[in-house]
């Protein structure tokens, strides 16, 4: 069995991990011992010292303690009334993190559906809020646990994925930071989410490995 991903992974530039977390496996594992997962197919990465869509440190103090603790934790932000979750990247007090915007449904399918009911099976897990919501997530039972806990972790793929299969874009509903192509998704996947890049960079790029 594969060794969760550990804090150690995380403590670097969240473009590169958000890479090469693509494509790993999201594992919760319920009060009651049963295990719903997912196949993450798209992530986003912010690197406030950089990145003009980050408010932290510029108008959240708060939110920049909370992005700035140890790397590899889990962090939520809420967006529109709905937690979205994340980790947390690069050393301790620098707030930096990748977003996870969508996951292929791998196990416990059923229950998802019970948290998230939908008409339609891809519209379960695809999208930020979403996920969250499939898996019964509560951003105050997770928010701050380290990123290898027993009840939420990642699982990383089997190799990194070859450049073939990743496209990269501007990331979702930002308004500064438009340009950098920040956003990895699993090419064709059906799961990804429908959200329109905040800017065209002249057709999808493609990732390198």
């Amino acid at each position: 069995m594969a060794t969760p991903l550990s804090p150690a992974f995380f403590d670097r530039d969240p473009v590169k991990v958000a890479r090469e977390v693509l494509g790993s496996t999201l594992v919760r594992v319920l009060p009651g011992g049963e295990v719903l997962s997912g196949r993450v197919v798209e992530v986003e990465a912010y690197d406030c010292p950089r990145d003009p869509a980050c408010t932290a440190g510029r108008f959240h103090a708060a939110r920049t303690a909370e992005m700035a603790i140890s790397p590899g934790h889990w962090l939520f932000w809420t967006a529109h009334g709905h937690p979205l979750l994340q980790v947390s990247c690069r050393e301790k007090g620098i707030p930096a993190s990748i977003l996870i915007r969508a996951l292929e449904p791998l196990t416990g399918l059923g229950s998802m559906l019970t948290h998230r009911p939908v008409s339609r099976e891809r519209e379960l897990t695809n999208g930020p809020a979403k996920l969250v919501s499939a898996l019964g997530l509560k951003p105050a039972e997770v928010a701050g646990s380290r990123v290898d806990s027993p009840a939420l972790h990642l699982l990383p793929p089997p190799a990194l994925l070859p450049a073939d299969a990743v496209t990269v874009t501007a990331r979702i509903g930002i308004k500064e930071g438009r340009n950098l192509p920040w956003r990895f998704l699993l090419r064709g996947n059906p799961w990804v989410s429908p959200g329109v890049p905040s800017m065209d960079l002249a057709g999808p790029l493609t990732a390198k490995s």
